[in-house]
């Protein structure tokens, strides 16, 4: 049996990025880990385990457990913020322009979702933050 750790197996498995390859684009530039590597994670401790002194099944059960009501609560969150911005569509709205720094005003046309979250195009101008927004009327 090799003496690898759990951890660094996983770090091997095909779709994960490990800090081998220097000059090479890492698969996961945002360090976050996705159910599939979550899965990928556990599979690779239970077969690492030694057989005559297997761990308890509950705490894997368990760790997938919160790591599914986590990833609930993340959609949720997602979820709540894009409808927020839904509901600024027609209404008036000041907000800080990143590249003149000067408070704009305009009413929202749209509303983009994005991996970086929800944006606004307010008065043809698209990528508006909804942090940004200072004021709706």
């Amino acid at each position: 049996m090799s003496a690898t750790t759990p951890i660094a197996q996983a770090a091997s498995l095909p779709g994960s990025s490990s800090g081998a390859g220097a000059g090479t684009s890492p698969e996961n530039p945002n360090a976050v880990l996705g159910q599939n590597d979550f899965l990928k994670l556990m599979i690779a401790q239970l077969q690492a385990q030694n057989p005559l002194e297997p761990s308890n099944g509950n705490e894997y059960v368990t760790e997938l457990a919160q790591f599914t009501q986590l990833e609930q609560t993340t959609n949720l969150a997602g979820a709540s913020e894009l409808s927020s911005a839904v509901q600024l569509i027609g209404h008036t709205v000041s907000y800080g322009d990143p590249s003149t720094g000067a408070i704009t005003t305009g009413v929202v046309q749209s509303v983009q979702s994005g991996t970086s979250g929800p944006t606004l195009t307010v008065e043809g101008i698209p990528g508006v933050k909804v942090s940004s927004i200072t004021e709706v009327n």
